[in-house]
């Protein structure tokens, strides 16, 4: 298996963009997947400001492998669904200027029935969205987790080809109680983005909670190998949402993947 690409999402380590860089440097990982709300709202960045944010990356060997734009509502929710769409569309233009093609988000609930009225909704709005990614070069990769690989399937499979991609978290699937190898095998093709979490299911609890990568359920030497068989090129993104101490724990999880 060749050298994989490692990121780190840096809301996971609730630092100021600027702060946070050297830190990641440090870790080793060579991207950032950036936040597209506050600070990095593409609202509130200026040409100067956009200019400042490729000299801070350069100045540590820092890519974007990713902007992250977690919306309120999905994109099956009717309501300020307009002004959604067109967040995430500037959001896609903005990614683009950083040098990735990736835009991340959980699209919303998928339903099962294809005869919901969501389901119109959600085929409506990500049909509108990824129209405009085949102009701009950015796609919304949306993220794995409220529902079986199969459902998401479906629905990538309602849209124009190639116009959507999947953001593939094995953690989440996992905490949500589904599948994490079934649903690669299913989506595999579509796979553009990863985030590398891990978790598992607590009988004591009842539910499904994060845990340090490579300590859950998730058995990354298994799921690298089949992303590699699919010809998977992307990048191994660390996200770790719920810790302590998230910077020696993501510090952590990249030499966890680097050692893959």
């Amino acid at each position: 298996m060749p050298q994989i690409k490692i990121g780190v999402k840096l809301a996971c380590l609730g630092l100021p963009f600027k702060k946070a860089l050297p830190i990641v440097a440090e870790m080793g990982a060579s991207a950032v997947e950036i936040d597209a709300r506050g600070e990095m709202n593409p609202q509130n960045v200026s040409g100067t400001g956009f200019r400042q944010i490729r000299k801070w990356l350069d100045d540590f060997d820092l890519s974007v492998c990713a902007v992250g734009f977690q919306t309120r509502r999905g994109y099956d929710c009717l309501e300020d669904l307009q002004a959604r769409i067109d967040a995430t569309k500037r959001v896609m233009d903005f990614a683009y200027q950083l040098g990735t093609n990736v835009v991340v988000n959980q699209v919303g609930a998928i339903p099962e029935s294809t005869d919901a009225p969501s389901w119109a909704t959600l085929v409506d709005a990500l049909t509108d969205l990824g129209n405009h990614s085949l102009r701009t070069g950015a796609f919304l990769a949306m993220k794995t987790g409220s529902e079986p690989g199969d459902r998401m399937k479906r629905l990538i499979d309602a849209l124009p080809d190639g116009s959507v991609g999947v953001t593939f978290d094995p953690g989440n699937l996992i905490i949500n109680g589904f599948s994490a190898n079934d649903a690669l095998e299913t989506l595999a093709t579509d796979i553009m983005y990863v985030h590398a979490k891990d978790g598992v299911q607590d009988l004591a609890q009842g539910r499904g909670i994060e845990v340090q990568l490579g300590r859950g359920s998730a058995d990354f030497p298994t799921l690298l190998g089949t992303l590699e068989e699919a010809g998977y090129r992307g990048y191994f993104t660390v996200d770790r949402e719920r810790s302590q101490a998230p910077i020696p724990e993501v510090a952590t999880a990249v030499q966890y993947l680097s050692r893959m």
